[in-house]
Order: structure tokens, then sequence, then C-alpha cells
């Protein structure tokens, strides 16, 4: 057995470990201009994109400046087929880092069927009080079909 040179040393009696938090792009998504999301549909457009080809459930949630501007995108968890383990601290953990002023969730569902599942409206719900206490919004959470189909919360009179 060999010892990863990433893992830090465990703490010793007399010492408090010291860490350093931050935020690194690990890639980048090209679109012709950055853009300013003004509804559901844009959203649907961005990430149909983004997530075209998947075959497994993916939870993503965009970045957004106080113009509404997108400043990020991030991949808070890749699932299976039909579901993807989401946590609030995972949501924010990027959206905190990033500055973001507000986000908007969005998964796809592989089955191209938008509609939401009980599930999806129960992390919904839990991830909008926890950015009532942060102070971080979501605008909407947007379930993504096929063929341009999506669900979106917001429109739908969840928010």
């Amino acid at each position: 057995m060999h010892e990863s040179a990433s893992l830090p040393p465990l703490p010793t009696p007399g010492h408090i470990p010291v860490y350093t938090v931050f935020l690194r792009r690990s890639d980048a998504f090209a679109v012709r201009e950055l853009p300013a999301i003004r509804t559901a549909k844009d959203v649907a457009l961005l990430l149909g994109d983004y997530l075209k080809d998947t075959d497994r459930e993916h939870f993503v949630i965009l970045l957004l400046d106080v113009k509404n501007v997108v400043i990020g995108i991030n991949t808070v968890s890749v699932g299976i087929l039909d579901s993807a383990l989401v946590h609030p601290r995972e949501v924010y953990k990027a959206a905190i880092l990033a500055n973001a002023a507000s986000l908007i969730m969005a998964h796809n569902h592989p089955s191209g069927d938008p509609t939401p599942s009980p599930e999806d409206r129960r992390v919904t719900h839990r991830i909008c009080e926890v950015g009532q206490l942060l102070g971080i919004e979501v605008l909407d959470h947007i379930v993504i079909g096929d063929r341009g189909r999506y669900y979106s919360f917001k429109e739908k009179g969840v928010f």
C-alpha cells in the first residue's frame, strides 16, 4: 500500500489543520455571448445543449450575477438513469465561492419526459429554503426533457 501525496497530514496534538478554500475552473462551455437569463426557455436552450447526449441524470446550477448574466455552470451531481443525489450543501458551495447573486437549478430526465417527480419537488423546496437563509435566491428549477421540452417550476407557479 502506498501513501497519497495529496492527503494532508493527520492532526497532531497541539496542531490545528489550516485549510484554504478556492474555486477552480475545470472547463469552459462555448457560447456566442454570455447569456442573460430572462426566461425558462433561455435556460432550457442553454442547458439542453450542455446536457445533450447524457445517459444519466445530471443536476446542474447556473450561477448568476446581479444582472442575471451567467457567470458559471456547476455540475452538482451525476446520478443514475432516473435519479441524482442532491444536497443543499453541494448546491451552495460553488454559488458562495463564485459570489453568485442568484442561481437556477436544472436537471435532465434521460427518459425525455420533463415531468418532475415528487422527489424533484421536495429537493426544490429544500434548496429554496436554504437559499433564503444564505441570501442566494433560487430563481427557478428547470427539468430538461427531449426535443426542446422542459418543465419550469417558476412558470408553473411553484415559486
